[in-house]
Protein backbone atom coordinates (compact mmCIF):
# COMPACT_ATOMS: atom_id res chain seq x y z
CA UNK A 1 0.00 0.00 0.00
CA UNK A 2 1.47 3.36 -0.78
CA UNK A 3 1.91 6.04 1.26
CA UNK A 4 -0.26 8.53 0.13
CA UNK A 5 -3.35 5.89 0.20
CA UNK A 6 -2.18 4.70 3.69
CA UNK A 7 -2.55 8.75 4.50
CA UNK A 8 -5.93 8.33 2.15
CA UNK A 9 -7.26 5.20 4.24
CA UNK A 10 -5.81 6.71 8.23
CA UNK A 11 -7.80 10.25 7.29
CA UNK A 12 -11.11 8.50 6.62
CA UNK A 13 -10.60 6.04 9.54
CA UNK A 14 -10.19 9.42 12.17
CA UNK A 15 -12.97 11.02 10.14
CA UNK A 16 -14.94 7.87 10.96
CA UNK A 17 -13.91 8.00 14.32
CA UNK A 18 -14.64 11.77 15.12
CA UNK A 19 -18.71 10.78 13.72
CA UNK A 20 -18.46 7.83 15.97
CA UNK A 21 -17.02 9.83 18.80
CA UNK A 22 -20.06 12.28 18.26
CA UNK A 23 -22.12 9.73 17.50
CA UNK A 24 -21.82 7.69 20.77
CA UNK A 25 -22.88 9.85 22.70
CA UNK A 26 -26.33 10.13 20.66
CA UNK A 27 -26.69 6.37 20.62
CA UNK A 28 -25.83 6.61 24.53
CA UNK A 29 -28.24 9.09 24.85
CA UNK A 30 -31.05 7.14 23.40
CA UNK A 31 -31.13 3.95 25.36
CA UNK A 32 -30.32 6.14 28.55
CA UNK A 33 -33.83 7.91 27.62
CA UNK A 34 -35.53 4.55 27.28
CA UNK A 35 -33.73 3.21 30.10
CA UNK A 36 -35.43 6.53 32.00
CA UNK A 37 -38.73 6.55 30.61
CA UNK A 38 -38.96 3.11 31.33
CA UNK A 39 -37.54 3.26 34.57
CA UNK A 40 -34.50 1.43 34.85
CA UNK A 41 -35.24 0.00 38.37
CA UNK A 42 -38.96 -1.09 37.62
CA UNK A 43 -37.65 -1.88 34.24
CA UNK A 44 -36.17 -5.48 35.99
CA UNK A 45 -37.38 -5.43 39.08
CA UNK A 46 -39.24 -8.71 40.30
CA UNK A 47 -37.26 -10.08 37.18
CA UNK A 48 -36.03 -13.80 37.46
CA UNK A 49 -32.08 -13.34 35.70
CA UNK A 50 -29.85 -16.04 35.04
CA UNK A 51 -26.37 -15.04 35.18
CA UNK A 52 -23.55 -17.12 33.96
CA UNK A 53 -19.58 -16.66 34.90
CA UNK A 54 -20.38 -14.68 37.75
CA UNK A 55 -18.12 -15.07 40.17
CA UNK A 56 -15.62 -11.88 39.28
CA UNK A 57 -15.45 -9.52 36.68
CA UNK A 58 -17.94 -8.33 34.49
CA UNK A 59 -20.19 -11.21 35.25
CA UNK A 60 -20.19 -10.00 39.30
CA UNK A 61 -20.57 -6.90 38.63
CA UNK A 62 -23.50 -7.51 36.68
CA UNK A 63 -25.06 -9.16 39.57
CA UNK A 64 -24.65 -6.64 42.09
CA UNK A 65 -26.11 -4.05 39.52
CA UNK A 66 -29.55 -6.19 39.27
CA UNK A 67 -29.68 -6.52 43.04
CA UNK A 68 -29.75 -2.84 43.31
CA UNK A 69 -33.25 -3.25 40.63
CA UNK A 70 -34.43 -6.03 43.02
CA UNK A 71 -34.06 -8.37 40.93
CA UNK A 72 -34.44 -12.47 41.22
CA UNK A 73 -31.25 -13.91 40.14
CA UNK A 74 -29.28 -16.81 39.70
CA UNK A 75 -25.12 -17.02 39.31
CA UNK A 76 -22.92 -19.76 38.25
CA UNK A 77 -19.02 -20.31 38.70
CA UNK A 78 -16.84 -22.58 37.86
CA UNK A 79 -16.24 -24.11 41.47
CA UNK A 80 -18.24 -23.05 44.79
CA UNK A 81 -14.51 -21.64 45.63
CA UNK A 82 -14.61 -19.20 43.11
CA UNK A 83 -18.03 -17.47 44.26
CA UNK A 84 -15.91 -15.90 47.29
CA UNK A 85 -17.04 -17.20 50.88
CA UNK A 86 -16.29 -14.79 53.24
CA UNK A 87 -15.13 -17.08 55.40
CA UNK A 88 -14.76 -21.06 55.69
CA UNK A 89 -17.80 -21.09 58.04
CA UNK A 90 -20.02 -19.03 56.41
CA UNK A 91 -22.09 -21.60 53.32
CA UNK A 92 -23.44 -18.24 51.60
CA UNK A 93 -20.95 -16.86 49.11
CA UNK A 94 -19.78 -13.36 49.23
CA UNK A 95 -21.06 -12.30 45.67
CA UNK A 96 -24.34 -14.19 46.87
CA UNK A 97 -24.72 -12.34 50.49
CA UNK A 98 -23.54 -9.03 48.45
CA UNK A 99 -26.58 -9.56 46.20
CA UNK A 100 -29.14 -9.95 49.17
CA UNK A 101 -27.92 -7.10 50.69
CA UNK A 102 -27.89 -4.67 47.69
CA UNK A 103 -31.44 -5.49 47.66
CA UNK A 104 -31.51 -8.48 45.61
CA UNK A 105 -35.20 -10.20 45.40
CA UNK A 106 -34.06 -13.59 46.05
CA UNK A 107 -29.97 -14.86 44.85
CA UNK A 108 -28.78 -18.17 45.02
CA UNK A 109 -25.64 -19.92 42.87
CA UNK A 110 -25.41 -23.48 41.23
CA UNK A 111 -21.41 -24.33 40.80
CA UNK A 112 -20.30 -26.36 37.97
CA UNK A 113 -18.08 -26.20 35.02
CA UNK A 114 -19.26 -25.28 32.09
CA UNK A 115 -17.60 -27.68 29.86
CA UNK A 116 -19.42 -30.57 30.59
CA UNK A 117 -23.11 -28.99 28.56
CA UNK A 118 -25.44 -31.34 30.94
CA UNK A 119 -24.30 -28.39 33.52
CA UNK A 120 -27.03 -25.88 31.62
CA UNK A 121 -29.81 -28.18 32.09
CA UNK A 122 -28.85 -28.23 36.39
CA UNK A 123 -28.66 -24.45 35.69
CA UNK A 124 -32.01 -24.00 34.47
CA UNK A 125 -33.71 -26.67 36.65
CA UNK A 126 -32.94 -24.69 39.67
CA UNK A 127 -34.02 -21.58 37.81
CA UNK A 128 -37.51 -23.29 37.48
CA UNK A 129 -37.61 -24.93 40.58
CA UNK A 130 -36.67 -21.76 42.42
CA UNK A 131 -38.95 -18.97 40.14
CA UNK A 132 -41.20 -21.41 38.14
CA UNK A 133 -40.03 -19.29 35.44
CA UNK A 134 -37.18 -17.18 33.65
CA UNK A 135 -37.32 -14.00 31.79
CA UNK A 136 -33.74 -13.35 30.60
CA UNK A 137 -30.54 -15.69 30.59
CA UNK A 138 -26.84 -13.85 30.75
CA UNK A 139 -24.27 -16.10 29.14
CA UNK A 140 -20.64 -14.78 30.06
CA UNK A 141 -18.68 -17.31 31.22
CA UNK A 142 -15.73 -18.07 29.67
CA UNK A 143 -12.82 -21.26 29.46
CA UNK A 144 -9.42 -20.49 30.27
CA UNK A 145 -6.86 -19.64 27.25
CA UNK A 146 -3.51 -18.76 26.09
CA UNK A 147 -2.56 -15.37 24.36
CA UNK A 148 0.63 -16.57 22.49
CA UNK A 149 1.22 -17.66 19.05
CA UNK A 150 -0.88 -20.75 18.06
CA UNK A 151 0.95 -24.03 19.15
CA UNK A 152 -0.90 -26.11 16.81
CA UNK A 153 -3.21 -27.98 19.97
CA UNK A 154 -6.43 -28.96 18.68
CA UNK A 155 -7.23 -30.55 21.80
CA UNK A 156 -7.33 -27.17 23.47
CA UNK A 157 -9.83 -25.27 20.58
CA UNK A 158 -12.06 -28.46 21.18
CA UNK A 159 -11.97 -28.19 24.86
CA UNK A 160 -12.62 -24.26 24.65
CA UNK A 161 -15.08 -24.58 22.02
CA UNK A 162 -17.12 -26.95 24.22
CA UNK A 163 -17.20 -23.83 27.15
CA UNK A 164 -17.03 -20.80 25.37
CA UNK A 165 -19.65 -22.21 22.32
CA UNK A 166 -21.19 -25.43 22.62
CA UNK A 167 -22.27 -24.46 26.62
CA UNK A 168 -23.92 -21.41 25.46
CA UNK A 169 -26.17 -23.44 23.05
CA UNK A 170 -26.84 -25.93 25.75
CA UNK A 171 -27.85 -22.63 27.95
CA UNK A 172 -30.43 -21.93 25.31
CA UNK A 173 -31.47 -24.69 24.13
CA UNK A 174 -32.74 -25.59 28.11
CA UNK A 175 -33.72 -22.20 28.90
CA UNK A 176 -35.86 -21.45 25.65
CA UNK A 177 -39.13 -23.40 26.83
CA UNK A 178 -39.44 -20.68 29.72
CA UNK A 179 -37.77 -17.75 27.96
CA UNK A 180 -40.87 -18.20 25.20
CA UNK A 181 -43.65 -18.08 28.02
CA UNK A 182 -42.23 -15.39 29.80
CA UNK A 183 -41.52 -12.97 26.20
CA UNK A 184 -37.74 -13.10 27.82
CA UNK A 185 -34.55 -12.48 26.35
CA UNK A 186 -30.99 -14.13 25.82
CA UNK A 187 -27.64 -11.97 26.45
CA UNK A 188 -24.49 -13.22 24.82
CA UNK A 189 -21.07 -11.97 25.99
CA UNK A 190 -18.86 -11.80 22.94
CA UNK A 191 -15.88 -10.01 22.05
CA UNK A 192 -14.31 -7.67 18.78
CA UNK A 193 -12.66 -10.78 18.52
CA UNK A 194 -15.24 -12.38 17.47
CA UNK A 195 -16.17 -10.07 14.52
CA UNK A 196 -12.40 -9.01 13.53
CA UNK A 197 -9.29 -11.73 13.51
CA UNK A 198 -7.13 -11.00 16.24
CA UNK A 199 -3.63 -12.71 16.66
CA UNK A 200 -2.39 -14.30 19.64
CA UNK A 201 -5.57 -15.27 20.44
CA UNK A 202 -6.95 -17.48 17.82
CA UNK A 203 -8.36 -20.44 19.57
CA UNK A 204 -10.62 -17.68 21.76
CA UNK A 205 -11.11 -16.04 18.70
CA UNK A 206 -12.79 -18.69 16.59
CA UNK A 207 -14.72 -19.84 19.62
CA UNK A 208 -16.16 -16.20 19.37
CA UNK A 209 -17.02 -16.06 15.91
CA UNK A 210 -18.91 -18.91 16.40
CA UNK A 211 -20.81 -17.46 19.26
CA UNK A 212 -21.72 -14.26 16.22
CA UNK A 213 -22.87 -16.93 13.70
CA UNK A 214 -25.01 -19.07 15.57
CA UNK A 215 -26.73 -16.96 17.27
CA UNK A 216 -27.48 -14.53 14.79
CA UNK A 217 -28.84 -17.27 12.78
CA UNK A 218 -30.91 -18.34 15.52
CA UNK A 219 -32.40 -14.61 15.81
CA UNK A 220 -33.43 -14.75 12.27
CA UNK A 221 -34.86 -18.30 12.63
CA UNK A 222 -37.08 -16.50 15.53
CA UNK A 223 -38.40 -13.55 13.45
CA UNK A 224 -39.52 -16.08 11.14
CA UNK A 225 -41.25 -18.18 13.44
CA UNK A 226 -42.69 -15.31 15.42
CA UNK A 227 -41.03 -16.33 18.71
CA UNK A 228 -40.49 -13.14 21.07
CA UNK A 229 -37.20 -13.96 22.48
CA UNK A 230 -35.04 -11.28 21.92
CA UNK A 231 -31.06 -12.03 21.32
CA UNK A 232 -28.60 -9.23 22.25
CA UNK A 233 -24.32 -9.91 21.00
CA UNK A 234 -22.50 -7.48 23.48
CA UNK A 235 -19.24 -6.68 21.60
CA UNK A 236 -16.99 -6.08 24.12
CA UNK A 237 -13.14 -4.13 24.26
CA UNK A 238 -10.80 -4.73 26.53
CA UNK A 239 -12.39 -4.34 30.16
CA UNK A 240 -10.20 -4.22 33.19
CA UNK A 241 -11.57 -7.50 34.74
CA UNK A 242 -9.10 -8.84 37.23
CA UNK A 243 -8.02 -11.76 34.63
CA UNK A 244 -7.60 -9.54 31.97
CA UNK A 245 -5.25 -7.17 33.82
CA UNK A 246 -3.24 -9.82 34.96
CA UNK A 247 -2.56 -10.93 31.61
CA UNK A 248 -2.78 -8.88 29.53
CA UNK A 249 -1.00 -5.36 29.81
CA UNK A 250 2.73 -6.71 29.43
CA UNK A 251 1.38 -7.55 25.68
CA UNK A 252 -1.31 -4.68 24.55
CA UNK A 253 -1.26 -1.36 24.54
CA UNK A 254 -4.28 0.47 25.50
CA UNK A 255 -6.19 1.59 28.09
CA UNK A 256 -9.15 -0.87 29.52
CA UNK A 257 -12.60 0.26 30.13
CA UNK A 258 -14.17 0.06 33.40
CA UNK A 259 -15.85 -3.53 34.27
CA UNK A 260 -18.82 -1.65 36.15
CA UNK A 261 -19.77 0.70 33.16
CA UNK A 262 -19.70 -2.11 30.62
CA UNK A 263 -21.77 -4.46 33.01
CA UNK A 264 -24.61 -1.74 33.06
CA UNK A 265 -24.45 -1.11 29.30
CA UNK A 266 -25.36 -5.25 28.87
CA UNK A 267 -27.67 -5.22 30.99
CA UNK A 268 -29.36 -1.93 29.52
CA UNK A 269 -29.09 -3.26 26.38
CA UNK A 270 -30.81 -6.88 27.34
CA UNK A 271 -33.71 -5.00 29.18
CA UNK A 272 -34.27 -2.84 25.96
CA UNK A 273 -34.16 -5.92 23.55
CA UNK A 274 -31.22 -4.63 21.02
CA UNK A 275 -29.55 -6.33 18.51
CA UNK A 276 -26.22 -5.55 19.73
CA UNK A 277 -23.92 -3.49 22.08
CA UNK A 278 -20.79 -2.31 21.10
CA UNK A 279 -19.08 -1.09 24.36
CA UNK A 280 -17.38 1.30 24.31
CA UNK A 281 -18.98 2.23 21.59
CA UNK A 282 -16.88 5.07 19.40
CA UNK A 283 -13.96 2.38 19.11
CA UNK A 284 -15.63 -0.95 18.90
CA UNK A 285 -17.44 0.64 15.64
CA UNK A 286 -14.80 2.71 14.20
CA UNK A 287 -13.09 -0.85 14.06
CA UNK A 288 -15.48 -2.46 12.07
CA UNK A 289 -15.75 0.14 9.43
CA UNK A 290 -12.21 -0.25 8.80
CA UNK A 291 -12.64 -4.05 8.97
CA UNK A 292 -15.12 -3.54 5.75
CA UNK A 293 -13.23 -0.57 3.93
CA UNK A 294 -9.49 -1.33 4.86
CA UNK A 295 -9.13 -4.59 6.19
CA UNK A 296 -5.32 -4.90 5.68
CA UNK A 297 -4.77 -1.24 7.52
CA UNK A 298 -6.75 -2.19 10.42
CA UNK A 299 -4.82 -5.56 10.71
CA UNK A 300 -1.56 -3.56 10.94
CA UNK A 301 -3.08 -1.49 13.07
CA UNK A 302 -3.66 -4.59 15.53
CA UNK A 303 -0.65 -6.15 14.94
CA UNK A 304 1.20 -2.91 16.33
CA UNK A 305 -0.79 -2.44 19.50
CA UNK A 306 0.90 -5.83 20.57
CA UNK A 307 4.10 -5.46 22.36
CA UNK A 308 5.18 -8.51 20.34
CA UNK A 309 8.86 -8.84 22.06
CA UNK A 310 7.03 -9.35 25.32
CA UNK A 311 5.33 -12.54 23.34
CA UNK A 312 7.40 -15.63 23.36
CA UNK A 313 6.48 -18.43 21.55
CA UNK A 314 6.22 -22.23 22.89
Amino acid sequence: MDESLSRGILAKAIAQCNCSEHAAPSRRNSQDFGWALLGSHEMLRGKRVIITGASSGIGEQMAYHLARMRSHILITARTEAKLQKVNAKQSTPKVVERCLKLGAASARYVSGSMEKTAFAKEVVKEAETAWGGLDMVILNHVGHSYLNYFNGDVGHIRKLLETNFLSYVAMTVSALPMLKSSNGSIVVVSSMAGKVGIPFIAPYSATKFALDGFFSSLRQEFITDNVNVSITLCVLGLIDTESAMKTIPHAIRGTAAPKEECALEIIKSGALRQRELYYPYSTMRSLLFLRDWAPDFLDSLIRNKFKVENIKKK
